[in-house]
């Protein structure tokens, strides 16, 4: 993949938003309980950081391919580092900081999706699979370490500063995908209201039996396994753990992810990839349910290890989600499975923490993984069911 040239600049690109983004987070959330010493605003911070995905998938996922991609990307970081500039200044207003954390998120989407698609015109074949595969272990691995270089940054510098920094690396991944990228043309062409162009593609996509259960296939799993994710504090704490146990069981399956999508990228045969993908997602909510057992910290820790462990179903996905989308709306269909995966998310951490008020925190993440099982095997029904098949343009 790196011997592809501008492979290297995108992949360079992806870190340094990446960080960036995390600068970000952790910069404001310290800014604003600076500012108000209210857990409940510095919660609402990090929850601005999904909630807007769905509106941003929805209503401008037609950009993607309504305009060329290397000027999408560039755009989007360039109005990252206008919103971290504004968000760096000492008198920005506290209502303002709430504002542009919404519009980054926002943004976020439309970028990725955008990337995911020009990806597909860099990186031919099994190239593409390994390729995205890549971007997801850099991601996962940044779970890991990210937030914890964010709060040592802050150790050094103040959160304003911090926020500078972001606005560096976000002006850097431009340049990166500015200077390092081809302009490709837009993949269609038109004129009209992009919302409405991006509503009418989002219908056809989900109406097309192929693509929808592909989007299920992507959506719902992650959004049980989010279920763990969000009630992994509650959990440490009646275990007797403090911020460490905490950490250790989020970054379980994050490690698992990575150790398992390093495995299947470079010991299997594209062919073998292909074949576990639906085993393996059938498989990856089961052992939430050994939850039910009330495992201790340690045991707890190994099963989000484990379950991380079968995310390699992910490379197949890839390579039938490509193929399926025609080339016209690749861009819009990326957009709208990110975006639909991170609202689900967020659907299900706060559907388990509702639950978890009455109920024990082990005995929910147990529940997540047995509806979680099921919902996932009827998805997979629907991919097996449909075959293949692929969307006509719009």
């Amino acid at each position: 993949m790196f011997a592809v040239r501008e492979f290297r600049p995108i992949f360079a690109a992806h870190v340094l938003s990446m960080f960036g983004s995390f600068f970000a987070e952790v910069a404001l959330a310290v800014l604003v309980f600076q500012r108000t010493g209210s857990p409940l605003l510095t919660s609402l911070i990090f929850a601005l950081g999904m909630l807007p995905y769905a509106l941003s998938g929805v209503l401008l996922s037609g950009v993607s391919d309504r305009y060329p991609a290397r000027r999408v990307l560039v755009t989007c970081d360039l109005l990252c580092a206008a919103c971290v500039a504004v968000l760096a200044l000492p008198f920005t207003p506290l209502a303002l900081l709430f504002l542009l954390r919404a519009v980054l998120a926002m943004i976020t989407p439309l970028f990725q999706g955008t990337r995911a698609a020009s990806l597909a015109d860099i990186l031919e074949g099994d190239a593409y699979v390994l390729g995205r595969s890549l971007l997801r272990i850099v991601s996962q691995s940044a779970q890991i370490v990210g937030f914890g270089i964010g709060g040592l940054v802050l150790v050094v510098l103040s959160p304003r500063a911090a926020l500078t920094v972001a606005v560096g690396t976000f002006l850097c991944s431009a340049a990166l995908l500015r200077l390092g990228t081809l302009n490709r043309p837009a993949r269609v062409t038109g004129s009209g209201s992009m919302m409405r162009q991006s509503l009418l593609g989002a219908r056809q996509l989900l109406s097309h039996r192929r693509i929808r259960a592909l989007l299920l296939w992507w959506w719902v799993p992650p959004m049980f396994f989010a279920v763990a994710e969000g009630l992994a504090t509650p959990f440490a704490a009646a275990a007797g753990a403090g911020s460490a146990g905490v950490g250790l069981l989020l970054a379980a399956m994050p490690a698992g992810t990575v150790v398992s999508e390093l495995a299947a990228g470079t010991l299997l045969s594209p062919a073998a990839r292909t074949w576990i993908a639906m085993p393996l997602a059938g498989l990856a909510l089961v052992p939430m349910a050994l939850f039910a057992f009330h495992p201790p910290l340690p045991v707890a820790i190994g099963i989000m290890l484990v379950v991380g462990l079968c995310s390699a179903y992910a490379l197949g996905m890839d390579k039938w989600f490509v193929e399926a989308v025609p080339e016209e709306m690749r861009g819009q269909a990326m957009s709208l499975l990110g975006a639909g995966m991170m609202t689900l998310q967020g659907l299900g951490m706060t559907i388990g923490g509702a639950i978890a008020e009455v109920a024990p925190p082990y005995a929910v993440i147990a529940g997540a993984g047995m509806l979680g099982l099921v919902s996932t095997l009827l998805v997979l029904r629907s991919v097996a069911a449909t075959g293949r098949g692929v969307v006509e343009a719009v």
